[in-house]
Formats: C-alpha cells, sequence, structure tokens
C-alpha cells in the first residue's frame, strides 16, 4: 500500500534541542514536494544501496542539525544556506522509499516523534550495540610545579632558623647568658661506708644500716604552692609524732630562709629509720588519694579564675596534701646491734655520723674511709640528665676488731653494775687484762648507756670513767712502794717492821685504818695488813735521806707507767696526777707510799698488778686486735711495747706477798678467794677527792688481784667510787673480783692451780 506523497513521516526529534528537528523537519517537507511536482524514477536492483545511502545521509544530515543546532544559539539575522537535502527513496513500484531513521549525535538522546495513525504497526527498531569507549589515558602531573613548592617550604624553615639564631645571637644573647649562669654543675658528695667495730670474736658492737634523711622543699609550703594558708603548721603536726621532734620546730625548717628564699632543699631529720621513712611516705601517699575527689578536682579549676568571677584563692583542708613537698634520701645510720656491751669503749656517733665519742672518736679519720663524689649539671635544682658529669667512688672505711672478749665483757658489766646499785655508790668500773700480752679482755663501767638512744643518757654517763677519772689508788699503791724496797734490796719479804697505832711525820700524824696497839709484822704482814705507818717506815729506807728516798719511789712510779699515758690513746684518757720528787710537799712524801696524793686512772693500776704477774716486765695496754681494710685483709695491730720495771724475782717474792692478802686469814682480800685457784691481789680503801669542790669527800673501795698466781694468766681490778653502804676495798670490790675472775677462768679454760700457796708469815713475835 502506498502513502501520498504529503504523508512521508517526520523524523524523530533528538535531544540535541529545536534547531535539529527543524532540520530534519524541512528536509521532510522539501522530499515531499519534490515527489509531488516530479514523478519518481525507478531504479531497479539498488534498493539496498540507495538505502545505506540514505542512511548515510541521513547521518550527515543529522550531523548538520547538530552542528546547526550549535550555531542556532548564536547566529546572526542573516541565515547561513542550507545543505542541500537528497531526494527520497522510492519503491519499485514507484512510491516514495520511507526514509531512513537519522543517527543521533553522540551523547544526545533520541526522543521519538509522535507518529500519525497508520493501518499497520510501526516496525520495532532493532536494538543498537553501544560504541566502544576509548581506553582513558592517566596525564602525569607537572614535576616543576611540585619542586617549586617543595623549594619554598625549605625557604621557609631556613628563614624561621635563620629569625631564631638572630635573636638568640643579636637580640637576647644577654637574657641568655644570664640564665645560662643558673645551669652550672654541681659537685655532690658519695658519703663512704662507715667500718665496722666487731669484739674478738667477730660480735658486731657497731655497724652502718640503711637510713633516710627526711627532706623538704620548702618553696612548695608557701601560700602560693600549697594553696594553703598555714602548710608548713600542719605538716610539722603530722611529722612531728614520727620523727619525735617538736612541731614548732619542725614548722620553722618548712618555712622559706629568710636569708635565702628561693632555697628548695631543707634537712629536717637525718638518718631516720626505713620505718619512720616507710610511715612519712604511706601518710603521704593516703593524702594524695584523699584529695582526687570530683569535689577537689573542681576547686582546683576555680583557683585559674579571678575571685570577682567566682575563682579561689586557698583549696579547703581536705583537698590539700601538706606533705607534698616532703622528700627522702638514702643514707647511712650508725647502729650499735650489742646495745649498750661495751658501749663506754665502742663510744657513739654524732648526728652528722661523725665519731664523738670513744672509739668511734679516735679512729674517726680509719672509719669513715674516704667520701667520694658526683658532678653533674643542674638547671633550676634539677639535674639535667643530658648534660654528662663525672663520679668518684667513695672508698669504705676500714673494720676495727677490739681485743674485748664480749662474753667476759658482759660477766664484768653485770657484776659491776649490780654492786654499785647496792653500794648506793655514784659509779664503778671494772677492767680485765691479758697479764702475757696486755691485752684489755673487759672495760666496764657502770652506770652505762645504749649509743642507740643518747637521749635518754646523762652527759656524765657519756664516757668511759675508767679511763677518764683521775682518782687516789689508795692501798693498792702499796705494791709499787714495796716492789721498789724489794728490788733495791733494802728488805725482804720477811724483814721485821715494827708498826705503832700513830706516827708523826712532818706536820701530820699518820693512822692506819683501825687503832691497835704496836704491830710487829713482816714485810709481807705489812702488805698483808694493808699498814699505811709500815709502809712509810719502809719506803723511808729506799735513801740515806727523805729527798733521795723519794726519788727513787718516783723512779719506780714512773717505770709502772703512773703520770704517764697508758699507750691506747684513748679520748679524754687521763695520765694520772704525779708530781716531780723536789715538789713533793711535806706530807705528800708521806703519803704516795701508801696511795694518797697521787692520782690514777684504773687502767694504769691494773698494769701495775700485771705487771708484777708477767715476772716484773710491763707490756703497753692494748684494745685493737688488727684492722681489716677496703681490700678485705686483716693485718694485725702490733704487740704492745714491752720494758722491765722489776727483777722476775721481785715479781716472784711480790706474788707469794700478794697471796697473803687473800689467803691469810689476818689479811685484807679473803673476799676474793677462787676455789681451786691460788689467787694474788690487794685491796683498797682511800679518801676520796670531790672532782667538783677539790677536796677529799667520802671514799674509793677497791681490789685488784691476777689468777693463777702459780701460772698468772689474767688480772681484774674493780673501783667504786663514793659508795654508801660500806666504803672497805675488801668488803664492796672483793666479791666483784672474784665473781668476774671465776667466770674469766671458765671462759678461757685456765686450768686450776697444780700447787698450794705459801702462805708467808704475814708477822713476828719480839
Amino acid at each position: 500500500m502506498s502513502r501520498p506523497p504529503g504523508d512521508a513521516p517526520r523524523p524523530r526529534r533528538t535531544a540535541s534541542g529545536g534547531s535539529g528537528s527543524g532540520s530534519g523537519s524541512g528536509a521532510g517537507r522539501s522530499g515531499g514536494r519534490s515527489g509531488a511536482d516530479k514523478p519518481a524514477k525507478p531504479v531497479a536492483g539498488r534498493a539496498g544501496s540507495g538505502s545505506a545511502a540514505g542512511r548515510s545521509a541521513a547521518g550527515r544530515s543529522a550531523a548538520g542539525r547538530s552542528g546547526a543546532g550549535r550555531a542556532g544559539s548564536g547566529r546572526s539575522a542573516e541565515q547561513p544556506p542550507r545543505r542541500r537535502v537528497a531526494e527520497p527513496r522510492r519503491t519499485a513500484d514507484g512510491a516514495p522509499a520511507r526514509p531512513a531513521r537519522p543517527r543521533a549525535a553522540a551523547g544526545h538522546r533520541e526522543v521519538a516523534p509522535p507518529r500519525r495513525p497508520s493501518a499497520r504497526p510501526a516496525r520495532r527498531p532493532a536494538p543498537r550495540r553501544p560504541a566502544p569507549s576509548a581506553p582513558r589515558s592517566i596525564k602525569l602531573a607537572d614535576p616543576r610545579r611540585r619542586l617549586r613548592l617543595v623549594t619554598v617550604c625549605l625557604l621557609l624553615v631556613f628563614a624561621v632558623f635563620a629569625g631564631r639564631l638572630v635573636q638568640l645571637q643579636l637580640l637576647d644573647s644577654d637574657a641568655l647568658a644570664a640564665a645560662a649562669g643558673a645551669n652550672k654543675y654541681v659537685r655532690v658528695s658519695l658519703p663512704a661506708e662507715r667500718g665496722s667495730i666487731t669484739a674478738a670474736d667477730g660480735t658486731v658492737l657497731a655497724t652502718s644500716v640503711d637510713a633516710y634523711d627526711i627532706t623538704a622543699d620548702p618553696t612548695m609550703f608557701t601560700p602560693e604552692s600549697s594553696h594553703l594558708p598555714d602548710a608548713p603548721e600542719q605538716a610539722a603536726a603530722l611529722l612531728a609524732p614520727i620523727l619525735g621532734q617538736p612541731k614548732e620546730k619542725l614548722a620553722e625548717k618548712l618555712h622559706p630562709n629568710s636569708k635565702n628564699p628561693k632555697s628548695q632543699y631543707a634537712l629536717l631529720m637525718a638518718r631516720q629509720t626505713p620505718a619512720a621513712k616507710n610511715q612519712i611516705a604511706d601518710l603521704k601517699t593516703a593524702l594524695t588519694k584523699q584529695t582526687d575527689t570530683a569535689a577537689c578536682r573542681a576547686q582546683v579549676q576555680l583557683l585559674k579564675k579571678p575571685a570577682d568571677k567566682g575563682g579561689r584563692q586557698f583549696l579547703d583542708a581536705a583537698c590539700v596534701n601538706p606533705l607534698a613537698g616532703m622528700f627522702w634520701e638514702q643514707s647511712t645510720r650508725r647502729s650499735y646491734p650489742a646495745g649498750g656491751l661495751g658501749a663506754n669503749l665502742v663510744g657513739f656517733v654524732n648526728a652528722e655520723g661523725t665519731g664523738t665519742g670513744g672509739l668511734e672518736l679516735q679512729y674517726q679519720q680509719l672509719l669513715a674511709g674516704q667520701d667520694g663524689h658526683s658532678t653533674y649539671a643542674a638547671s633550676g635544682g634539677r639535674r639535667v640528665a643530658t648534660a654528662g658529669g663525672a663520679r668518684q667512688d667513695p672508698v669504705p672505711g676500714t673494720d676495727l676488731r677490739l681485743t674485748v672478749n664480749p662474753d667476759i665483757q658482759w660477766a664484768a658489766q653485770r657484776a659491776i653494775t649490780d654492786q654499785v646499785a647496792n653500794a648506793g655508790a655514784e659509779k664503778g668500773y671494772v677492767i680485765v687484762q691479758d697479764v702475757k700480752t696486755g691485752q684489755v679482755l673487759a672495760m666496764a663501767t657502770s652506770p652505762g648507756f645504749d649509743p642507740n638512744d643518747l637521749s635518754s643518757a646523762r652527759a656524765d654517763q657519756l664516757g668511759n670513767a675508767a679511763l677518764q677519772d683521775a682518782y687516789e689508788p689508795g692501798s693498792t699503791a702499796k705494791l709499787m712502794t714495796m716492789a721498789a724496797v724489794l728490788d733495791t734490796g733494802k728488805a725482804n719479804w720477811d724483814t721485821h717492821v715494827e708498826v705503832p697505832n700513830t706516827l708523826q711525820r712532818a706536820d701530820r700524824v699518820f693512822h692506819d685504818d683501825v687503832d691497835h696497839e704496836t704491830w710487829y709484822l713482816t714485810l709481807a704482814g705489812v702488805l698483808a695488813k694493808s699498814s699505811n705507818i709500815g709502809t712509810i717506815e719502809a719506803a723511808e729506807h729506799l735513801g740515806a735521806t727523805q729527798a733521795e728516798s723519794n726519788k727513787v719511789l718516783a723512779d719506780y712510779l714512773d717505770r709502772f707507767g703512773i703520770g704517764k699515758p697508758s699507750g691506747l690513746g684513748f679520748p679524754g684518757e687521763t695520765r694520772g696526777i704525779l708530781a716531780k720528787p723536789e715538789d713533793w710537799n711535806g706530807s705528800q712524801q708521806y703519803t704516795i707510799p701508801f696511795g694518797q696524793g697521787l692520782s690514777v686512772n684504773a687502767l694504769q693500776a691494773t698494769s701495775v698488778f700485771s705487771t708484777i704477774a708477767n715476772g716484773g716486765v710491763r707490756v703497753a695496754p692494748s684494745l685493737l686486735a688488727g684492722t681489716t681494710g677496703p681490700d678485705g685483709k686483716f693485718a694485725p695491730a702490733p704487740a704492745g711495747a714491752q720494758n722491765r720495771v722489776v727483777s722476775e724475782q721481785t715479781a716472784k717474792t711480790l706474788t707469794e706477798m700478794l697471796e697473803s692478802v687473800v689467803t691469810d686469814e689476818q689479811g685484807t682480800g679473803n673476799t676474793a678467794k677462787i676455789p681451786g685457784y691460788r689467787v694474788a691481789g690487794k685491796t683498797g680503801t682511800a679518801n676520796r677527792v670531790d672532782p667538783k669542790t677539790g677536796k677529799y669527800s667520802g671514799y674509793t673501795a677497791s681490789f685488784i688481784g691476777f689468777a693463777p698466781a702459780d701460772q698468772p694468766r689474767v688480772t681484774v681490778s674493780c673501783v667504786i667510787q663514793n659508795p654508801v653502804n660500806g666504803h672497805f676495798g675488801g668488803q664492796l670490790c672483793g666479791p666483784v673480783f672474784k665473781q668476774v675472775m671465776e667466770f674469766t677462768l671458765k671462759s678461757l679454760q685456765v686450768p686450776p692451780s697444780g700447787s698450794e700457796a705459801p702462805n708467808l708469815p704475814v708477822d713476828w713475835k719480839p
């Protein structure tokens, strides 16, 4: 069925707009007119070709329409020439062929035009495959732009550095130089560990243990830093029970120093125990946890606000830790594990750890060692860890080993302490000495003290009275007079001596301790009965004149060590008092032979008896057995110097005479007897010089002896000052001697005597 020429189909509109559609419509109208005016010429066999050509022309027409559409938006009044449209194809019967569907331009969506009603349905166009898209290419960024950006950044960095250098070197150089002055090297001392002091068997008498120095930063206790108006007082109230110090004293240290208000260091207490430090640390931690609450944190935030905006200057007491500025530094503290055992010998140290009494003072340099030091950079009171420094390690002190036997020392202290209490005496002392070596095995005083608690001791208890007291020995000094008489050959033990009840010499009348009729005594009896008058008579025979006798006696006293240091070098030791013989006054030249008018210390008196026990050879007393240096090697102390005082025969005779003092019924030392052992000794009862007034007041009771008399091993001396319940030496000190000597002989495992005492006759019948 053929269509009229005027019914040619319209081309479909495309998405390119109305201009393309208009062009297609024009072409359709042109084709219609051509078909009406001129009959179509049949074209045989070219329908397919013509159709393809038509489609190509339609495509070109669509392209033209697209270009026309683009140009349509800005074309001028003069229209461009229209593109010529090809004539429509015709079918075999001469009817015009259906025009080819124009191809839509790329990127445009085809819009179907309205169709006219037709007798037959329109063909459905066949689906077309989308045209393959061209591969996308990656375009690289321009490297020159990146290089320019990096260069600009580097220039900015270098500019900042250059500006900072200019500021440091030129603008702020003076201020920085001043600030650098605060950065300085600090030299801190590294204390050496103090050497220990041990007894002969290794028992520790003094050692150093860990301790802590309790310190504070006063700048943290100011109202501005602590946010408390009375932080020092609150902290002091908490610390006082722990440190045992008045809170007023502690509060004063916590306040900034008026001379150096910026000081960040204050030493509250040195060398405190770890327990005290732990108490403070625990309390500080507990207070810190107490302040960590929401309410306290809110108050802290208000500190940053001004007062007119609800800010605060201080915090509530519950929100502040008054111990925040407390610190501690590790140190060492002197400890005395044996307590008061040998304290009068060992001595003590002060709060700074320096020896202040006894052997601690005497061997201070040896015990202290050599402190080291550490040097480091500090800024604002804090260490700069990266600034380097130097360190010299300390050299530990030397350990001392004493000659003291701790068991014998304990027995001596117990015995003298009990007897001083029983006698109501002011004080007393006991010394035990090895007669062969001169070593002091014990030296006890009463009352004593505990060096761990010096606060509970009186000042007069802190010394060593056995070495520091100078007292008149009384009758124990008669041994030296008898030694001079026997050694010079002026008499023998059995020489007869007639002893009257009184004796007038110079401006004085002399008596014995008891009134008596004339005694007829041997020289041994004079010593056994401790007759003052008999001793004066014996001493007068030492020279042709009294002056010569004085010189001879003074020479022997000097040999025995009277009036000279004992050799220990103990701090505060007295050398006693012995005037030159030419200075002895009228009465003194008669009192010195029986022990009045001269003064000794207890060790000097003990050494006299040890000299006789050692066969007449004096060995200088010693307390130090040896030392152990930082290298751990033990170096024994040199043996005491020896010198002969009297002959061996004289010493033997004197020993037998001293035995009569203990064994004879008329002797004054019967209380010193020890079953199984021969004992040689002498009692002493002397008028006591009051050191405060310088006048005679009270008595000095003493007993000194050695055992076994046949093979002497040790000497024991006992001295009691100013007793109230009795005053005779045999009565008060005889039992102490026996108790200590028995214990010593058993401790040293000394065998009993193998023979009986000679029991020399003490009197004669006229």
